[in-house]
């Protein structure tokens, strides 16, 4: 301001002075401005990158961490009750770590682009990713090469090679209308009218093909999506199909696949030792929602080296009485693996009708009741949110000590016949057996019959010729998790689906669930294997159904 406010030269050369004069001024303070926006912009790019090599090292924690409990899992089995629970925290963490290092790995290269002076950018190193799969279809997109030197100008060029990068990409799911023309001729003879038969259809009036009805009954009881949802998506994708036409169909298909759940059945109870287990199912009333039951069987006889192929059985009921296994296995004799519920004593009575059911104790139900009162960091983790931690008891782990033990021996000897298992059980599971029954005779003096751990014990006790029968069956395992297994999926999907509509539809979920389930014992992919077989099963008599049945299936290109 003091500049205006003095006396202007007159003289030219003066001016000339003065302007070339505030000019540099100008430019010099431009000049530490932009210096100062290139120091900022240096400092954000360099934070950028520490930022994203910190993600980095997160996510390459969280991975390694994931790979450790997996190989720990494989090698040594399932080391606690949570060991499932997790694994799915540690991918879930890998999950989110991942896609932030990534967000971060971006923006420290745009913040580097920023910067007017060379920084130094942050990389991640990846694992290397796996090859795609050789079955999948390849589409060339060729980039010509230039046709003139970008040098010097000739057009004198040579292919040296190529190079080819992959890229996957998706097709959105494709609907198509199949039109079957059936011509119509005259004969000009004698006036006959001649045509081809109508095409074949699952369901009788049906108009949906097999592919479809195995996606949308795979979709509600494999994937766990109710059909309200699936018509909701079906109609974003143009192609409108109605609540009520969608349980048409899933009707249908339970009808048609009917005599497969009868042979699944069949398979199963003709097994010399079977796994049991039951779980909720909310079931659809006036007003509210009932409690009624999943009951299933499963046959498993790798474990012994059995020639049967595995299968599961499922049946649906109201209530958890004791007369609804009882029915189950009316008909049925042999090893029965289940936990220590009431309503299957009726069938381990002597002298039963039409043969002896022989109870098998399962070990890992055991090990849970002691597990339990050690659980230090489930107690602590309930203390952390305020609430009242469960009493925990460090003498416990003496119990989950040694019947880890009896699973580490019972891991060597997966597979074995059963000779070559009861040996190794005599050699090695015994002497632990004696000393878990020596410590449970001492704790018993130390402690009164109102404590937590002797409850646990008892449990043992009550039962105890049921939990070691497995040292005189070769058969006999130690755990009834195959069971536990076949049922997780439902415990999974019950989120989704809520509840069952009715009691005519837990039974008809009992029945998909026995094929879906057998389907995956058998490492058959259950939709590929419905839309086979519901593209066949009409063709075929009675007599050849068992060629339909997973362990036997063969898929009509391969048949072909």
């Amino acid at each position: 301001m003091e500049s205006l406010a003095a006396p202007v030269p007159d003289d030219v050369e003066a001016l000339k002075t003065a302007l070339a004069s505030m000019q540099a001024e100008r430019d010099a303070a431009c000049a530490d401005r932009d210096l100062a926006r290139a120091d900022a912009a240096v400092a954000i790019a360099e934070a950028a990158a520490a930022k994203a090599e910190r993600a980095d090292s997160q996510a390459l924690i969280a991975h390694l961490k994931l790979q450790i409990a997996k190989l720990k899992r494989e090698r040594f089995g399932t080391s606690s009750e949570r060991t499932s629970r997790l694994l799915d925290q540690l991918e879930l963490q890998l999950e989110e770590l991942e896609a932030s290092a990534t967000e971060d790995e971006l923006a420290a290269e745009q913040a580097a682009a920023r910067a007017t002076t060379t920084v130094k950018t942050f990389t991640r190193k990846k694992p290397s990713r796996q090859p795609f799969p050789e079955h999948l279809p390849r589409e060339r997109v060729v980039i010509e090469a230039p046709k003139t030197c970008a040098c010097c100008g000739g057009a004198r060029l040579t292919k040296l090679g190529e190079d080819v990068t992959e890229t996957l990409e998706v097709i959105p799911r494709q609907w198509k209308v199949i039109q079957t023309v059936r011509e119509k001729v005259s004969c000009r003879d004698c006036e006959t009218i001649a045509q081809a038969p109508a095409p074949f259809h699952v369901l009788p009036r049906g108009w949906a093909g097999p592919s479809l009805l195995a996606m949308i009954v795979f979709e509600k009881f494999g994937q766990h999506q109710p059909l309200n949802r699936q018509a909701e998506r079906y109609a974003r994708e143009g192609v409108p199909l109605s609540l009520s036409t969608l349980a048409d169909q899933v009707g249908g298909v339970a009808t048609v696949l009917a005599p497969l759940v009868e042979r699944i059945e069949a398979h199963v109870l003709a097994a010399e030792r079977l796994h049991g287990d039951d779980t909720t199912v909310p079931v659809l009333a006036k007003g509210q929602t009932d409690v009624g039951r999943l009951w299933t069987y499963v046959r498993d006889d790798a474990p012994f080296s059995g020639a049967g192929p595995p299968a599961a059985i499922f049946y649906y009921s109201r209530d958890r009485k004791g007369v609804h296994p009882q029915g189950h296995l009316q008909t049925w004799s042999g090893i029965l693996q289940a936990d220590a519920f009431g309503g299957y004593t009726e069938l381990y009575k002597p002298g039963r009708s039409p043969g002896l059911i022989v109870e098998a104790g399962c070990w890992a139900h055991a090990r849970r009741k002691f597990f339990e009162l050690a659980d230090i960091e489930t107690a602590e983790r309930q203390k952390a949110r305020g609430e009242k931690p469960k009493a925990v008891y460090p003498k416990a782990l003496d119990a989950v000590r040694l019947i880890d033990a009896l699973f580490a021996v019972e891991r060597q000897i997966n597979g074995a016949s059963p000779e070559a298992r009861l040996v190794v059980r005599r050699e090695q599971s015994a002497p632990i057996l004696a000393e878990l029954e020596a410590w449970m005779a001492e704790t018993r003096q130390q402690l009164t019959s109102s404590h937590h751990i002797i409850k646990a014990i008892n449990y043992l006790k009550r039962r105890w010729p049921s939990f070691i029968r497995f040292l005189d069956d070769g058969r006999v395992c130690l755990s009834n998790n195959a069971a536990e297994r076949a049922l997780r999926g439902i415990a999974l999907g019950r989120k989704s689906w809520l509840f069952a509509g009715s009691d005519r539809g837990g039974q008809r979920a009992a029945a998909m669930y026995s094929l879906i389930a057998t389907a995956k014992l058998n490492g058959v992919d259950p939709q590929a294997w419905l839309a086979d077989v519901l593209a066949r099963i009409n063709d075929l008599p009675a007599s050849r159904l068992n060629e339909l049945l997973p362990w036997n299936w063969t898929p009509t290109a391969l048949a072909a």
